[in-house]
């Protein structure tokens, strides 16, 4: 029997052996109840056709910009015209009194009338002075003053034509007509005010107007990329307009998401300006629905290459390690491990990778917080594609 003094010691070292074994019979539990390896969602690159685009902003500006002022003076006196409607080449728009150009006319073939009556005075005048004896009956300077006299009156008819062809035109210029069919902005005068007309800088503003279809789209590009545009133009094609761009170009609006206006180029101008470095270019587009409107931004992509295939893959198994991207690619045995890959632009909601990733590799899709390098993973298939994967021709930048 141990003495009293050993007794508690006794006891703690009875007790600590009693811990020791515990643990030691809890570590096989622990091992079994493991966590599992983690769910992921894994697919294959989506293949598409794609064609590498350089994108800028512009603004779009009328094919045609007319404005309306009238050739003649005069008070206006009738409006044809909503403002703002669509209107077509020859359409009636402005009407200036008529009355003042009216009486002007009927004088001007009055002053013509009396021309062609002396005309016909002086022929048969001169027709008679030559019927007679020279230098018995009548003198040649009476012949002389005669024959004057018919060339005079010929001169006057031919100046009261005149006259009244100007009166005419005036009278005609009183209708003012619509010269191209576009939209028309408003009114700038109201009925029963002076307007100015004639070719001088005072004349007065009637109204504007604006074809709509086709409409064309001004933009400016950097040297660099317009270098890179002739280069790939033909000789034969850079003596042209657009300096051999036949590149297809797309347009989308401020409040659209994707490229849906289709148009050409049809323009670059002759020199790079020298403040900016850049040289203007436009493009034409359909409009028959007039949606498009002068002065309106938007983005412009102009591709620069041929279509071809390449492999995209949803932005969200895109990871970031410092500077460098990867996808996690997993393997047969299901260890997921990354892969560094060189991104291109967003296409149809799908991310472009053009270097680092093969088109047979499996990469996690979803989950991609729960992976770490060289981690099993409990892989679940799905489509890595949000559109139909059928390799429709898209671009990136």
């Amino acid at each position: 029997m141990l003495p009293r003094r050993f007794r508690p010691a006794a006891a703690a070292s009875v007790l600590f052996s009693l811990l020791l074994a515990g643990c030691g019979e809890s570590q096989p539990n622990a091992q079994a109840v493991a966590p599992p390896a983690p769910k992921v969602t894994v697919a294959k690159p989506v293949k598409k056709l794609v064609s590498d685009f350089d994108e800028y902003v512009g603004r779009f500006v009328a094919y045609d910009f007319v404005e309306v002022r009238s050739r003649v003076s005069g008070y206006l006196d009738k409006i044809h015209f909503t403002d703002g409607q669509m209107i077509k080449e020859g359409d009636d728009l402005f009407t200036i009194d008529r009355r003042p150009f009216e009486a002007a006319l009927a004088q001007a073939k009055a002053a013509r009338e009396q021309a062609e009556a002396n005309l016909a005075f002086a022929e048969s005048d001169l027709k008679r002075g030559e019927s007679l004896i020279r230098g018995t009956t009548i003198t040649q300077q009476t012949l002389d003053q005669r024959t004057q006299a018919k060339r005079v009156a010929e001169a006057s008819v031919t100046a009261q034509e005149a006259a009244q062809r100007q009166a005419e035109l005036d009278l005609q210029f009183t209708e003012l007509k619509a010269p191209i069919s576009g939209r028309i902005g408003d009114r700038r005068v109201s009925v029963g005010n002076l307007v100015t007309g004639g070719t001088a800088g005072n004349t007065t503003l009637l109204a504007t107007v604006v074809s709509v279809d086709p409409i064309r789209f001004e933009f400016t590009m950097d040297e660099a990329s317009y270098l890179r545009y002739l280069r790939a133009a033909t000789e034969a094609a850079a003596t042209s307009s657009n300096r051999g761009m036949s590149l297809p170009v797309k347009l989308k609006l401020i409040d659209e998401r994707d490229f849906v206006h289709e148009g050409k180029i049809d323009f670059v101008d002759n020199a790079i300006d020298r403040s900016s470095g850049t040289i203007r270019g436009r493009a034409e587009f359909r409009n028959p629905d007039g949606k498009l409107t002068p002065g309106m931004f938007g983005r412009i992509q102009i591709a620069v290459s041929k279509p071809a295939v390449a492999l995209l893959v949803p932005d969200s198994a895109i990871g970031t390690e410092q500077v460098r991207k990867f996808v996690y690619a997993v393997s047969p045995d299901d260890v997921a491990n990354p892969k560094y890959v060189t991104l291109g632009s967003v296409v149809d909601g799908m991310r472009v990778i053009t270097d680092g990733l093969d088109s047979d590799d499996t990469v996690v899709v979803n989950g991609l917080m729960r992976v770490r390098p060289g981690t099993k993973v409990s892989p679940q298939q799905a489509t890595a594609s949000n559109g139909d994967g059928k390799g429709t021709v898209v671009g990136t930048n």
